[in-house]
Order: C-alpha cells, then sequence, then structure tokens
C-alpha cells in the first residue's frame, strides 16, 4: 500500500494520538463508571459519547469556516529548533474549539 500522498507530518501523527487517546478513554469511562442520559439545553437526552462526537463536529466546522475566513497566517515565530516554530492564527480556532467542548459537556 502506498501512503505517499498523504501528508504524515508529527502534527499528524499527534492529532491521531490524542483521538485515539479520548477515545480510549471514553471507552474506560464507560465500562468503569457506566454513563446516564442526561437532558442538557438541546431538549434531547445525550450520553458522554453524543456529547463528544457533537463538540468534534463543532470543532472540525470551526476550523473549516476559520481556515477560509482568517486563512493559515503565522501569529510570531518561536525560537524553537533550528528554524523556529511558527504559530499561525489556526490555534485561536482551537482555543475556541476547546472551550466549545467545555461548553457542550457541561451543558448539552
Amino acid at each position: 500500500m502506498e501512503t505517499a500522498w498523504m501528508a504524515w507530518t508529527w502534527q499528524t501523527g499527534l492529532f491521531f494520538i490524542l483521538l485515539a487517546s479520548v477515545l480510549t478513554v471514553m471507552t474506560l469511562l464507560a465500562i468503569f463508571k457506566p454513563e446516564t442520559e442526561r437532558v442538557g439545553c438541546l431538549r434531547i437526552p445525550t450520553t458522554r459519547g453524543d456529547r463528544l462526537f457533537i463538540s468534534l463536529l463543532c470543532a472540525a466546522f470551526i476550523h473549516i469556516v476559520w481556515i477560509y475566513l482568517m486563512g493559515n497566517n503565522p501569529i510570531t515565530t518561536l525560537p524553537i529548533g533550528e528554524e523556529g516554530f511558527e504559530v499561525t492564527s489556526v490555534w485561536i480556532a482551537t482555543l475556541i474549539s476547546l472551550g466549545l467542548a467545555g461548553v457542550i459537556f457541561r451543558w448539552v
């Protein structure tokens, strides 16, 4: 199988490692602390898995809209390594997504 067309960078690998970690934690929580459905502000019964799915969808949409409207412009460069580490405006979308995930897990 040829995977040369894929953009396997350390950021891509980190994304999939974190996603697998979140799914593992959610599975362990479901095993050791069974969940009950609750009704939040959407007025539909949701479980932890439902809220995770909603927050991942929202994060994807936030990032797509952010890149469309704002682009992927560098904000600053941190002096890490030989070339430095470029901090782009997408990190702001990531922080917004994390904040929204906290809101979703708390009130949805």
